[in-house]
């Protein structure tokens, strides 16, 4: 059996902690001496690692689209270490398609998993990091929060929302000292796209289908998640993280190529902007 976790380790919250970047930044967590509970919808993956840090990894199932079982999991992991410290919103899911294919219950299933499974993580954890005065949340978003792209526009909706959401709770939580970050990754070597959900494809994108698939051929980087494990670890460490970070030479390139584009297209319709406000003393008369 290891030593406890010492009174200076920090206490983690991971949530699609089996696989991919929850994977490795539970391992790096972990590695740093910090204790972890890593939290998935299938937590075997997690017995060797659980097995090799008995007392500093606790491994609990979790649906994140089941706010009690949240709320559960958030008060279990205080009652077992005592606090908590970082809280990383990882668990994500891709569904794959172009908006017009979407049924009810995929888009839905989209928003539950990427935009709600977060959203009830921060809520369940914010009254803790509030009485202890003190956390970080971080928000794993992606590139697909940068912007919508052709196939994954459901998925950046997701990404949108959650942003939108982090943006004003990381201004709300600010006051109680609690951080946040949202953090957008380009691309690593997890399962997130080998284990997507794929809508029914409507014959008309077939061609569309064909020139994304030569894009994604010739122009996809992909990396070691250990990579952005790393990069998590010096955000953390930060007397004072920033709001935003991108991961990844690419989502860097793009974040400011989309940055550029968007300012270019309102300063474009400028005067038309400007002339849709004019003050006024009062409402307009009923015509």
């Amino acid at each position: 059996m290891e030593a406890s976790g010492t009174a200076a380790s920090r206490v983690w919250f991971i949530t699609g902690a089996s696989r991919g970047l929850g994977r490795a930044f539970t391992e790096a967590a972990l590695t740093a001496g910090d204790r972890v509970v890593g939290a998935a919808r299938d937590i075997s993956p997690l017995d060797e690692l659980a097995a090799r840090h008995p007392d500093r990894l606790l491994a609990l199932p979790l649906d994140v689209t089941d706010r009690s079982a949240v709320f559960d999991a958030v008060d279990r992991t205080a009652g077992h270490f005592g606090r908590l410290d970082i809280v990383v919103n990882n668990a994500g899911a891709l569904f794959a398609g172009m908006v017009e294919e979407f049924t009810e219950a995929q888009a839905r299933a989209q928003m539950d998993v990427n935009f709600f499974g977060a959203l009830w993580v921060s809520q369940a954890v914010l009254p803790r990091l509030r009485a202890q005065g003190g956390g970080h949340i971080v928000q794993i978003s992606s590139i697909g929060g940068l912007g919508g792209f052709p196939s994954t526009g459901l998925y950046s909706a997701s990404k949108f929302a959650l942003e939108g959401m982090s943006e004003a709770l990381a201004a709300e939580a600010a006051r109680f000292g609690v951080k946040l970050t949202i953090v957008q990754p380009g691309g690593y070597w997890t399962d997130l796209y080998t284990g997507s959900t794929a809508t029914a494809p409507e014959p008309a994108y077939d061609a569309l289908r064909a020139e994304l698939a030569e894009q994604w051929a010739q122009g996809s980087v992909d990396s070691d998640p250990r990579l952005a494990a790393e990069a998590l670890m010096k955000l953390v460490a930060a007397d004072d993280p920033p709001l935003r970070l991108l991961l990844g030479s690419m989502v860097y390139d793009v974040a400011f190529d989309i940055s550029r584009r968007r300012m270019e297209c309102w300063a474009g319709w400028e005067a038309v902007s400007r002339a849709a406000e004019q003050a006024t003393s009062g409402p307009p008369a009923a015509s």
